[in-house]
């Protein structure tokens, strides 16, 4: 009797077990790894920092990947770890405030191609959104999120989601158009 008490559970169920989480844990990075980089360079502008925060949300995924209920929601439940692991970053540094009109600004923009020009204006434009405009946009047009996953991912009613991917779209399209309209007063 005291040698059953003593006995050890049998080490093949276990292996397999963390076979099963493992080929997972592989199949989800593989999946969306690509889409979680992109949106970590998109909230950090920093390609090192963008990959800390895909190690880190990758290190947390497989921490609590049991509490992943349906793979279908791999994707918003992986992006919700990152923007949690980013809100840690700030929360974790106390950043030094400078006053901007000590700085002169470099122009960085003259040698790049006509398209490259567009996509930094139209970037630019999307960044004078308000956050609560701009996230939304950005999971959708970025990441591909529906109404309803970016609802899920932001912890915000559907209807919500809607109304701000609405307003943000309605608001860059006025900027762009401003934009064009300054541009052509200079050009003309």
């Amino acid at each position: 009797m005291i040698k059953s008490f003593f006995r050890k559970k049998k080490p093949e169920a276990s292996v397999s077990v963390d076979m099963k989480k493992q080929r997972r844990y592989e199949a989800l990075v593989r999946a969306w790894h690509r889409d979680l980089y992109r949106y970590a360079y998109w909230l950090c502008h920093d390609p090192h920092i963008a990959e800390d925060l895909v190690q880190e949300t990758c290190l947390r995924a497989w921490r609590s990947l049991d509490s992943l209920q349906d793979d279908k929601a791999a994707k918003s439940w992986l992006i919700t770890i990152l923007r949690r692991e980013n809100a840690r970053r700030f929360e974790r540094k106390q950043l030094d405030l400078v006053d901007i009109d000590d700085y002169a600004i470099a122009d960085t923009h003259s040698n790049g191609s006509e398209s490259d020009l567009e996509q930094q204006m139209l970037r630019k434009q999307i960044m004078k959104l308000a956050p609560e405009y701009r996230e939304p946009l950005v999971l959708q047009v970025m990441a591909g999120f529906s109404g309803e996953e970016i609802a899920d991912i932001l912890g915000l009613n559907r209807n919500t989601v809607m109304t701000r991917l609405f307003r943000a779209r309605n608001q860059l399209k006025e900027q762009l158009e401003k934009h064009t309209e300054q541009r052509g007063q200079h050009n003309g």
